[in-house]
């Protein structure tokens, strides 16, 4: 709609010095003469902005760049980035209104809340199907990324419960479940240490709060390679034991979706009884047991020997608490 345009084109003439025509027509995904009519048609309307001709040319606000047109601070302008990267999906939609809001702020705001539009993932789930809600904790750490402040943690982690005073560099989602890659800083100024990089879960963070000490990424960072890097770990850990599974057609797409990421179909024809063959994983034994005994009425484990035996004891071990 063209009224949607013009207000865009209005936030992008506030956030900057000047824009061509053809910037905008970029950024409106637009051809270059319907911009040129945007334009007039903002000036037409009482907007004070203006025209400079020849080489450098462009469209200005009077008075230069201003911050005051939409009325939102600062604070205003990062709470709202960080409700749209939390909220869940990542539909086209979503993104490219990210994207435009980042664009469009004014330049004093525009380096915060580019650094929480690129330091907050929303991934796919591993075998998540019902959404949770986003925690305080989360807000916290993504507001540290904005201000590029340090954080100190309070982490119940595999030690017990320790604190830590980090530079928070990703804040992510796998499902339901958010993660915080983050490493202590190597530097006065609070460059953090990328060869000391851990992830933790936040679900697992007691207490969260920024710190007046600077924290940031090293030059060259690569925030999205790292989350990556993160997420094939986990998944190693996650699918080091597997099973082979004869899995009734009616319920296999129930168990895929349950196991999400770490369920496969395998090849070949259904047995006489027409069972399809999946293969499911998980970090341990005992876990990937206790995952498929609530299976048991439509797949049968196949092997291996051990996981079969886990499912023998954990049924001796029901039998004997309820018998």
């Amino acid at each position: 709609m063209r009224a949607d345009r013009l207000i865009q084109a209005l936030l992008l003439l506030q956030g900057r010095p000047q824009v061509t025509a053809a910037e905008l027509a970029r950024e409106l995904e637009v051809s270059v003469p319907t911009a040129r009519r945007d334009l007039d048609a903002l000036a037409m309307s009482g907007v004070p902005i203006y025209p400079t001709r020849g080489r450098g040319g462009g469209w200005r606000l009077i008075g230069g760049a201003r911050t005051d047109l939409t009325g939102l601070t600062e604070g205003e302008v990062t709470s709202l980035l960080i409700g749209l990267t939390q909220s869940l999906g990542a539909e086209p939609e979503r993104v490219a209104a990210v994207r435009k809001l980042v664009r469009a702020m004014p330049a004093p705001f525009r380096e915060g809340a580019q650094r929480v539009a690129d330091a907050t993932v929303r991934d796919i789930p591993w075998g998540e199907v019902q959404p949770a809600s986003v925690s305080e904790t989360v807000t916290t750490l993504q507001r540290a990324i904005a201000a590029r402040r340090q954080v100190r943690i309070e982490y119940d982690g595999t030690q017990g419960v320790v604190t830590r005073e980090l530079v928070p560099l990703v804040v992510g989602s796998r499902g339901a479940r958010w993660y915080l890659l983050a490493a202590p800083a190597a530097t006065e100024a609070g460059t953090a240490d990328a060869e000391r990089l851990r992830t933790y879960r936040v679900d697992r963070v007691l207490s969260a709060s920024a710190l007046a000490v600077p924290g940031a990424a090293p030059d060259g960072f690569d925030l999205a390679g790292e989350w990556a890097r993160m997420v094939e770990r986990v998944e190693d850990l996650r699918g080091s034991v597997r099973a082979t599974l004869r899995v009734q057609p009616w319920a296999v797409r129930a168990l895929t979706d349950r196991f999400g990421a770490q369920a496969r179909m395998l090849e070949g024809e259904p047995d006489a009884e027409g069972r399809a063959a999946v293969e499911v994983s998980a970090h341990r034994i005992d876990a990937l047991a206790e995952q498929l005994a609530g299976w048991t009425s439509v797949a049968e484990v196949l092997g291996p020997p051990e996981v079969r035996d886990e499912l023998r004891r954990l049924g001796e071990r029901i039998v004997e608490r309820y018998a």
